[in-house]
């Protein structure tokens, strides 16, 4: 927001005007783990699922405390546990981001120490399915 000043007969008055910013980001090669060029719009917000969802909250100091995920408490804890508290999770780190309206159709499933979650994700460029493993034991 970038304020703009005028004065009126009683005094000053501040107006903001709010700009969207636009969501051209780097583009991550995540196989081969370099940055080719550039990525915009649906998948910029691909991208931003991805990292939201693998990136520790609270571990990288380069991170606001709003990104990214607590996946490392529910290491230990039972499965139906785990199934209850990825949602709230997953929910809470993705709509820190203002092109993700809300995230839903969560589906589960376990073999031995690994939980699957997948879901999709409401943005504003359209419906992006998303999924992420977390080791639990």
């Amino acid at each position: 927001m970038l304020p703009t000043a005028f004065q009126e007969n009683d005094g000053l008055e501040m107006i903001f005007e709010q700009q969207t910013q636009t969501s051209r980001t780097y583009k991550i090669d995540f196989e081969k783990k370099r940055i080719i060029g550039y990525v915009d719009e649906r998948e910029a917000v691909k991208q931003f699922i991805i990292k939201a969802l693998n990136t520790e909250r609270y571990e990288y100091l380069i991170y606001s405390w709003d990104y990214g995920t607590e996946m490392a408490r529910l290491f230990g804890k039972p499965i139906p546990y785990i199934y209850s508290e990825l949602k709230g999770l997953i929910t809470e780190a993705l709509t820190q981001d203002d092109r993700i309206e809300s995230v839903d159709a969560f589906s589960f499933s376990h073999y031995k120490n690994k939980v699957h979650v997948q879901m999709t994700v409401h943005t504003i460029f359209g419906p992006i399915e998303a999924e992420r493993e977390v080791t639990v034991a």
